[in-house]
């Protein structure tokens, strides 16, 4: 399991401050290198050290385990689920199979789901790593990185809290595009954007309505700005940053028609009375930012744990993420920063949901009380999330915080942070 806390092996913790013990009893300095590191005997400190939570633990992640066996029964929720606290996975589990006509192939935990509207937060956050880079002002007219833009007055600043006012390119692509066989892209759409120029909702900044289109852009923003393709950028600045090696954005060939379904993932079903009927990939995959980011639960863990530690960008910027952009709409149940809903009825928790083609996907943090749910399903029916809300906010059971020690992930799995911020805590 490729998770943070999970990479850094206690017995490695526990040999490192021996090491450090020895060391500065000694008149004579030594530095430890990573050839010694690596050499160490493997020890099992499970016989030695007992973990006092370790039996809250397993009674936590029982009582969520039951809580979805009931769920498969009552709705068929077929699906991964991943619960943390206090920098620890407490339950880890999937439900159900990978195809759901021939009730066939056991769903794995590491299993490869699209996230819909969840990939939200991840564009969000590449926005974020080139505003930390200076590269990018989110109060800048758009035009200024893709000029052929026709609208006047919408900041990136308005793309990520979704008051731009722009109509659905949805509607745009399904009312002109020749043929539903070719994939639409993000040049396209800003193209027909500029050649039919549909009516906004209303005027930049003057209301919140939630939009793909905003998160589309900001995927050509980043293309722009950072001179790479959005795949690669995402790839090499964010997932291989922080070890998501299992993530992706899905790029679809424009120089060929739509395929019938995606490739390499657990493939997303509509379900309903009659047999479940298996989602064919859309020729409106082609448009990134807004969705089709594919990953597992534990690569989604390893984004969440960054975003606490400051490891993409530093504290001041992450915590942008976080504040309301609409603070004079009240009209709405819950607001929305960048890239994350901002909920009310329970301050203090952040979350994103997603439907798209046959998947459901939930990201739910309680930062309080550090708590992540994640859930992702194939298919595009399923539980309420009111239950995984009273699973996120569920206290009868608090467990003691756990450490995760940065410094020592960079040395065992080779990944250096240089603008994170733990380091200045």
């Amino acid at each position: 399991m490729r998770v943070f806390f999970n990479g850094m092996k206690t017995r490695h913790l526990i040999l490192i401050l021996l090491i450090f013990l020895i060391s500065c009893s000694s008149n004579k300095e030594k530095e430890i290198t990573q050839v010694e590191v690596q050499q160490w005997p493997v020890v099992d400190i499970d016989s030695i050290v007992k973990d006092l939570d370790k039996p809250l633990i397993a009674k936590r992640a029982a009582q969520i385990d039951r809580t979805f066996i009931n769920l498969k029964k009552k709705t068929t929720f077929n699906g991964t689920v991943l619960f943390a606290e206090k920098g620890r996975i407490v339950f880890e589990k999937s439900y159900g199979v990978r195809n759901l006509r021939t009730r066939k192939g056991e769903l794995h935990n590491d299993d490869v789901y699209q996230l819909s509207s969840v990939s939200k937060m991840f564009t969000a956050e590449a926005i974020m790593i080139l505003k930390s880079r200076g590269l990018l002002d989110y109060d800048t007219d758009i035009r200024t990185y893709i000029p052929e833009f026709p609208y006047e007055g919408i900041t990136t600043r308005m793309l990520l809290t979704h008051r731009s006012g722009l109509s659905r390119y949805e509607s745009l692509a399904d009312n002109n595009w020749p043929s539903k066989k070719k994939p639409f892209t993000n040049k396209d759409m800003i193209a027909y954007y500029a050649q039919y120029r549909p009516d906004p909702y209303f005027k930049p900044d003057n209301g919140f309505h939630y939009c793909n289109v905003n998160y589309a852009l900001l995927a050509s923003i980043v293309e722009s700005v950072s001179g790479k393709t959005f795949v690669e950028f995402m790839r090499e600045d964010m997932f291989d940053a922080i070890g998501m090696y299992s993530s992706y954005i899905y790029d679809m060939p424009t120089d060929t028609m739509v395929s019938l379904y995606l490739p390499n993932c657990v493939q997303g079903y509509y379900v309903g009375r009659r047999k479940p009927r298996q989602a064919q990939n859309e020729y409106l995959n082609g448009v990134k930012g807004d969705k089709v980011m594919f990953s597992n639960v534990e690569d989604m863990y390893r984004f969440k744990v960054a975003v606490d530690y400051g490891l993409l960008v530093p504290d001041s910027i992450q915590a942008e993420a976080f504040v309301p952009g609409s603070p004079k709409y009240s009209k709405r149940k819950d607001n929305y920063g960048f890239g994350w809903r901002i909920s009310r009825k329970h301050p203090g928790c952040y979350y994103h949901y997603g439907w798209w083609k046959g998947y459901r996907s939930f990201f739910l943090t309680d930062h309080k009380n550090d708590r992540t749910l994640i859930v992702l399903t194939n298919t595009d029916k399923g539980p309420n999330s009111d239950v995984f809300w009273k699973i996120l906010c569920d206290n009868d059971m608090p467990l003691a915080p756990a450490s995760i020690n940065i410094p020592v992930v960079e040395r065992l799995e080779g990944i250096k942070y240089p603008l994170s911020s733990y380091k200045n805590r």
